[in-house]
């Protein structure tokens, strides 16, 4: 009997052996602002959480770091895929973008194309994708703050980084291990983001208000179990020091 070696056939036994080489879990795309700070944070959980790195791609923004072009990026790493970081098109099931409130004008436009994306885009399994903004109001280390502080009133970036110095004598952005370091005070962050996002509206802003504390419960829950791994294991090779 002749082989049925069309392009079409071909095309699905390749997406059937690339799914194979994956775990079961979904697909995450990770596209954040900052080039290292938030890059090292999530790769420090995938590397924690022993996340295969064919499933929690983390990358950080080519467009610019304005939010709007983070979630443009996003988008088009998605749709595009990137030959030279191996990265296939439309490779994923779910799709976060990254960014800060900051004083950042396209961040109301970002959050509006963040939302419209999602649930309207198809992965290589012709399924409809996740497609969510991950903001925070002021930045990132409000996150990290709330390990150690329950913040409720308005802060400026500069307040929040001297107050997280205080609690981790050093800290810069764009530093390792602050995963690692926080980690003990995972539980009661979460809280306490979660009661930040109950009474926070876009409208409210610049009330402080993180959904870092999300994509951080989606990571460590994903592989449904928790694991961990010692502080040497902590490593990523996709984000490379500058």
């Amino acid at each position: 009997m002749a082989r049925n070696n069309s392009p079409k056939e071909r095309q699905q036994k390749q997406l059937e052996r690339k799914l194979g080489r994956r775990a079961s879990y979904d697909r995450i795309l990770i596209v954040s602002e900052g080039s290292k700070t938030e890059p090292n944070y999530f790769c420090e959980i995938r590397a924690a959480y022993r996340l295969h790195t064919a499933n929690v791609e983390v990358r950080p923004s080519e467009l610019g770091t304005a939010p709007i072009q983070v979630v443009r990026y996003a988008r088009e790493l998605f749709e595009n895929g990137d030959r030279h970081k191996n990265i296939q098109p439309r490779a994923f099931e779910q799709v976060y973008a990254v960014f800060d409130r900051d004083d950042h004008d396209s961040y109301f436009n970002a959050l509006r194309l963040a939302e419209s994306l999602d649930g309207k885009l198809k992965n290589d399994a012709k399924q409809l994708i996740s497609f969510q903004a991950i903001a925070s109001v002021p930045s990132f280390e409000l996150w990290l703050l709330l390990h150690y502080e329950n913040i409720q009133a308005p802060l400026h970036r500069d307040e929040v980084m001297q107050r997280l110095k205080q609690h981790i004598p050093g800290y810069e952005k764009g530093a390792g291990h602050a995963f690692s370091t926080t980690r003990e005070h995972l539980t009661v962050a979460t809280q306490r983001a979660e009661a930040l996002a109950a009474k926070f509206t876009a409208d409210t802003a610049p009330e402080p208000y993180t959904a870092i504390a999300n994509l951080v419960k989606l990571l460590t829950t994903l592989r449904g179990w928790p694991t961990t791994c010692g502080e040497g294991e902590l490593q990523c090779s996709a984000v490379q020091k500058r």
